[in-house]
């Protein structure tokens, strides 16, 4: 149950976080420049990364497996949530924003707005699997002790 509200409530965080990051790309007209979803990266990263140490707080044993759980659930949760807002932003707001961004990236053919839909969730999926992988490593607990060297082959 701990881990369920911890990777819930920092998922949900981490997508409130990227969509109004993106609502205020969106109020200064920079929201056309995909080089700035990049800082995307620095959100997820800071968000997985305070739902592992909350996690590794609450519990007095940390099992490798449960932290890279808590790591890809909560980077997914604001994955998906994300890519929902951006779906509900591209087909009903501004329906010209994916033609638009689909220009800058001079594709010569149409690949609509799935196909950009699609990179969004695949590019969250992505950043959450090397971020998490990425901080369990600092997390982790270290075999270079004594109790760790019965660990060893």
């Amino acid at each position: 149950m701990i881990m369920f509200k911890v990777y819930s409530r920092y998922g949900v965080w981490i997508a409130i976080v990227l969509i109004a990051y993106f609502l205020i790309l969106k109020l200064f007209g920079l929201h056309q420049y995909p080089v700035l979803s990049s800082l995307n990266g620095l959100i997820f990263g800071f968000g997985i990364y305070m739902a592992l140490k909350k996690y590794t707080s609450r519990k007095s044993k940390f099992h490798y497996e449960k932290g890279f759980e808590v790591g890809l659930l909560s980077g997914g949760i604001a994955s998906i949530l994300f890519t929902i807002f951006m779906a509900v932003y591209m087909y009903q707001i501004d329906a010209e924003f994916a033609e638009n961004i689909m220009d800058v990236w001079n594709l010569e053919y149409d690949m609509g707005t799935l196909m950009l839909v699609l990179s969004i969730l695949i590019m969250g999926f992505s950043t959450t699997l090397v971020l998490t992988l990425a901080f369990m490593q600092l997390l982790k607990n270290s075999w270079n002790t004594q109790d760790g060297n019965r660990n060893t082959f």
